[in-house]
């Protein structure tokens, strides 16, 4: 029985390309053992071939752990954590929350608040909802932990608005719905009116302008539903 048969144990390149060929080949070796147990004069020699056989085997044994663990990393997988101010449930990666989850506030500032969506890198991040305990309501995109992007925000009076979000404000295009039937089609900043828009009453008139701080200004002209139009200086 010839010892440089076996690779060596130190050829971890081997070890990782050809696990089943080794195991196979170890199979072999111990059948000739087998074969040679007979032979008292090679006691020693099978003695050593076992050895060599076991520090092969448990080298075999490490690299598949370290394997199975690089892909177990990856992996996402559905869980419940607790953190300090709520309770999570839903996807993780690598440790953080990613994919899908909930999020239930439960101590602070947002306290009986929760959030339902997409999550990357342990942050709000894609599409969600957020319910807070007031009544309010927001339905949209998620940048970084921050309402950034597309969405609708309902208020708990009966307000709601339709458009554009930045650094979780309006901000941009969009529509504001007021309760009593009246709106606004056009440019906000920092969740107020600014910019050129369009204020229509549920009567049927309508206001065209440039608003400023959710005030106009410069020159509107008004569109009434009886057809009169008029202008006024602000």
């Amino acid at each position: 029985m010839n010892e440089q048969n076996f690779p060596s144990i130190n050829d971890i390149s081997m070890i990782k390309n050809a696990n089943n060929d080794i195991l196979l080949d170890i199979v072999n070796q111990l059948e000739k053992i087998i074969d040679d147990l007979t032979n008292k004069n090679k006691i020693e020699d099978i003695i050593n071939q076992i050895k060599k056989m076991i520090e092969i085997l448990n080298k075999l044994i490490e690299e598949n752990n370290k394997n199975n663990t690089s892909i177990l990393e990856g992996i996402i997988e559905n869980t419940t954590k607790i953190y300090e101010k709520g309770k999570y449930v839903g996807e993780f990666k690598n440790g953080l929350r990613e994919g899908k989850g909930i999020f239930y506030w439960s101590d602070g500032q947002l306290k009986g608040d929760r959030y339902e969506g997409e999550w990357k890198n342990d942050k709000r991040d894609g599409r969600g909802k957020y319910y807070a305990s007031n009544g309010d309501r927001y339905e949209g995109d998620y940048k970084n932990g921050i309402r950034e992007g597309k969405g609708i925000f309902y208020f708990k009076e009966g307000d709601r608005y339709e458009g554009n979000f930045k650094n979780g404000k309006f901000d941009g295009k969009g529509i504001y719905y007021f309760s009593s039937g009246n709106r606004y089609e056009g440019d906000f900043k920092n969740n107020k009116k600014d910019g050129k828009g369009v204020f229509y009453l549920s009567n049927g008139d309508r206001t065209i302008g440039d608003f400023s701080n959710d005030q106009q200004i410069g020159k509107h002209v008004f569109f009434y539903a009886n057809g009169d139009v008029a202008s006024q200086i602000y």
